[in-house]
């Protein structure tokens, strides 16, 4: 990283073909800088899930970001612009966690007016509704889109027969990161 203070200059907020809002580069972007520090209101997984848990089953929309199996960021609550940088399968931005602190770094040169992205690793969950992949549908465009934005891309052949009333099994393991 280029440093940890973000410039403030770097993108601006506009429709997106991706999904809703994105963040766009106003300038050529170095690979390695910070773009953006994630921040909101830190919490618990439990204050998240009593705030988000009783969400419409059909609304995939929130600004969470775990930082450790302790914190949470709400960037709906205190947030900043950072949380409008949509999922990518080809990012062009990662995720880096310092210190409890969340920065969204460059991983290649990024051009004037590009919309910036990162890949969110939203982990399944045994308890995901059927249509979750409709939910968290990917629209990113990019030529090896998997379609999704959780991970794995795909529910394993196991999980899947098990939801349709097999014997039940643990939860797959969750990558690190993601919003």
């Amino acid at each position: 990283m280029s440093g940890e203070i973000p410039a403030a200059d770097s993108f601006v907020v506009r429709r997106s073909r991706v999904h809703g809002m994105g963040a766009f580069a106003v300038r050529d972007i170095r690979k390695g800088e910070v773009v953006a520090e994630y921040v909101g209101e830190r919490i618990t997984h439990g204050e998240a899930n009593r705030r988000y848990g009783t969400i419409h089953v059909n609304d995939s929309h929130t600004f969470l970001f775990t930082v450790s199996t302790r914190t949470v960021i709400d960037g709906s609550v205190g947030g900043n612009d950072s949380r409008f940088i949509n999922h990518r399968c080809d990012p062009n931005c990662e995720a880096v966690i310092r210190r409890g602190r969340v920065f969204i770094v460059s991983t290649r040169r990024i051009l004037a007016e590009e919309e910036l992205g990162f890949e969110y690793n939203i982990g399944r969950e045994d308890d995901d509704p059927p249509n979750v992949d409709e939910l968290y549908a990917c629209r990113c465009g990019a030529r090896r889109c998997r379609g999704t934005i959780l991970w794995p891309a795909r529910r394993p052949a196991r999980l899947a027969k098990e939801r349709k009333g097999g014997e039940p099994s643990r939860s797959p393991p969750r990558p690190s990161g993601g919003v």
